[in-house]
């Protein structure tokens, strides 16, 4: 999947400027971005602090004039663009960044074209274009791993760090929600693949992610819970073990 062409698009409007070199790294774990386009209306004052890293990360600026007040007629321009996109068979996936809900019906029009859909805004983003996408990424748990890197000095000995207010807990529901999904991709022994249930786990929640509980990776979020009997195989490559977990 890290070969994939994935086309970047983004919503200045409805999405921070700080944290774009995060947002970038995020999504080259996914794919090569090969397009990158902001759309905006760049005589407007709001949108200026995106001009200082256009050209830093090489990312296109679409102009789109606001013709009507109180519309955002960046997002229609968006829109056509991903559709064009779409039609010339240039890429192999989408990465829309807006916190905006208008771009629900696009992420799912692309999706049954055979797109693969990620989603990056902020947590106050709508559920329905959540949901639209194949993946949905918080900015804020970008804006937290930045944090945490600022702040580490070397030859410094990491201490515990308070989790952020962004950070959710790990509650009965999420336990739930993961035992639910380990039943239901076990074998008849009840042992289930740790790398197959992240993946079932995206697929049933789009925007779920370990870091969103303050873990950097699904396994000790896991075994945080104490719900789960955790067994670690041999792969038959060398220094390489398989996690496998049934419920208790």
């Amino acid at each position: 999947m890290k070969d994939d062409k994935l086309a970047v698009l983004i919503d200045a409007d409805n999405v921070p400027y700080a944290h774009i070199k995060e947002m970038l790294d995020e999504i080259a774990k996914y794919g090569n971005p090969t397009i990158k386009r902001i759309y905006a209306d760049w005589t407007k004052p709001t949108v200026s602090g995106w001009k200082n890293v256009l050209l830093e990360n090489a990312i296109t600026p679409i102009q789109q004039y606001s013709y009507t007040q109180g519309k955002n007629s960046s997002d229609s321009a968006l829109i056509i663009d991903a559709m064009d996109l779409l039609y010339s068979k240039r890429v192999d996936g989408f990465c829309i960044v807006s916190s905006d809900s208008d771009f629900t019906r696009l992420a799912t029009r692309l999706r049954e074209a055979g797109m693969f859909v990620i989603g990056i805004g902020e947590k106050k983003t709508p559920r329905p274009f959540i949901t639209a996408c194949d993946k949905f990424i918080y900015i804020e748990i970008l804006k937290k791993e930045q944090a945490i890197e600022s702040h580490e000095k070397p030859n410094q000995k990491s201490q515990p760090k308070a989790q952020p207010s962004s950070v959710s807990k790990v509650d009965k529901e999420l336990i739930k929600v993961i035992k639910e999904s380990v039943d239901e991709i076990s074998d008849d022994d009840g042992w289930a693949f740790l790398g197959s249930l992240g993946s079932y786990l995206i697929k049933k929640k789009t925007d779920f992610d370990p870091r969103n509980y303050g873990f950097s990776k699904l396994s000790p979020l896991i075994k945080s819970t104490n719900a789960f009997i955790i067994e670690a195989r041999e792969s038959g490559e060398k220094n390489i073990k398989h996690i496998y977990l049934k419920n208790k």
